[in-house]
């Protein structure tokens, strides 16, 4: 049993870092300054811009087949990529990539939806969350109703990250009110925005604005059904699935970059003669900071290499995503807390990443639903403790 990184993980990981800090960390002060006057953090331009720079490294589609132009390098390099990229609150990631249910489109689609978006000329959303049908994902209410060679949908969907700046969305329909009943019915549709479908900003306590999307009598050809017709929830829920333990890969980066802010800032602050190192209240804060987040890291890359050797890897996601974004809440805490007032102030990026990672607990699934599946698996014998291993 192997749990340190191989030596090519390491060097990826170095090389991610060393972008990170030489293109991203320079742009903390500007992307701050922009958001404080309503601005985005950075341009879609230059966002392109510093693709292409790391698409000159080899970061290009992480985890796109190689056929598609993409590096494939496996889970747990995405993993340790998206640790990386999480040490910086600049708005991020690298391109060549598509959500991972395109894949499932037919060769005509890949031409129209798949393959555009790998090459950054296209942008997707994920339009599944409801007003009433959030957690409760068998809720889902939209209506497709079938007419001649198309379908008209008619609803809305809510919380739809990137549904502002889309040009077309997976959007997921009732087509079978009976069978939606027994898991089944629901199809996922494959819609231009030219098609009819408005999209209006979502205010939130944090600098990210995700979309309400309107569909009224929105037609939408039958080729442009993703899938199999009803078949649509069970992809619904293999999106849900994957992007869950990148949430807690997201926590452990962002709060490891936090906890070195705390460490450095302990050092140099000083109160009554000394510096607030040396109090105990301080240190037992950076020491609990420390061990949550490796044990964080290790369940994150538990879910990351399970994946990578074809196995269910379910609900150690859930257990990634549930105990990656509540240690990183904490963490933020105890940082604000050691910084004291500056760190309440916009002046430092702590108040920001205090905001968003409040976020970390509600998106992809809520704490509660992490809590239901994992504690409905054991009950149910579904998976047996230490089963991982």
């Amino acid at each position: 049993m192997h749990l340190r990184l191989n030596e090519e993980q390491k060097m990826i990981q170095k090389t991610v870092r060393k972008f990170v800090e030489k293109e991203l960390m320079p742009l903390e002060t500007e992307v701050l300054r922009n958001e404080r006057e309503g601005r985005p953090g950075i341009t879609p331009e230059h966002k392109k811009e510093l693709q292409l720079k790391a698409k000159k490294l080899g970061f290009w589609g992480i985890n796109t087949p190689e056929e598609y132009g993409g590096a494939n390098l496996g889970q747990m390099m995405q993993a340790i990529v998206v640790m990386e990229l999480a040490r910086t609150f600049v708005p991020f990631q690298f391109g060549g990539f598509a959500d991972n249910i395109l894949y499932y489109c037919n060769e005509e689609q890949k031409k129209k939806y798949l393959i555009p978006t790998i090459n950054g000329e296209r942008i997707s959303c994920f339009a599944f969350t409801e007003p009433g049908a959030g957690s409760d994902t068998r809720r889902i209410s939209m209506r497709a109703e079938k007419d001649g060679n198309e379908w008209v949908l008619n609803g809305e969907k809510v919380f739809i990250t990137n549904g502002n700046e889309a040009d077309f969305a997976m959007v997921f329909a009732v087509t079978d009110k009976e069978r939606q009943a027994k898991g089944g019915g629901v199809t996922c549709f494959l819609v231009d925005r030219d098609m009819g479908w408005k999209s209006e900003y979502i205010h939130t306590m944090g600098e990210w604005g995700p979309a309400s999307l309107i569909f009224e009598n929105v037609r939408v050809p039958e080729e442009n059904i993703l899938g199999e017709l009803h078949g649509g929830y069970q992809l619904g829920l293999e999106w849900i699935g994957f992007a869950r333990w990148i949430v807690g890969a997201r926590a452990v980066g962002a709060a490891e970059r936090l906890l070195q802010m705390a460490i450095d800032y302990a050092k140099q602050r000083v109160t009554f003669g000394q510096p607030i190192a040396e109090r105990q209240a301080i240190q037992w804060m950076i020491a609990d900071s420390a061990v949550e987040i490796e044990a964080a890291k290790w369940l994150v890359f538990n879910a990351a290499w399970m994946l990578d050797q074809g196995m269910d890897n379910r609900h150690y996601a859930s257990m990634a995503k549930l105990f990656g974004a509540n240690m990183g809440n904490r963490v933020v805490d105890r940082v604000l807390q050691i910084h004291g007032g500056m760190g309440y102030t916009k002046e430092l990026p702590i108040e920001r990443w205090y905001r968003e990672a409040r976020l970390w607990r509600i998106y992809d699934g809520t704490d509660e639903i992490q809590r239901l599946i994992i504690a409905r698996n054991l009950l149910k014998g579904y998976v047996k403790l230490g089963e991982s291993l």
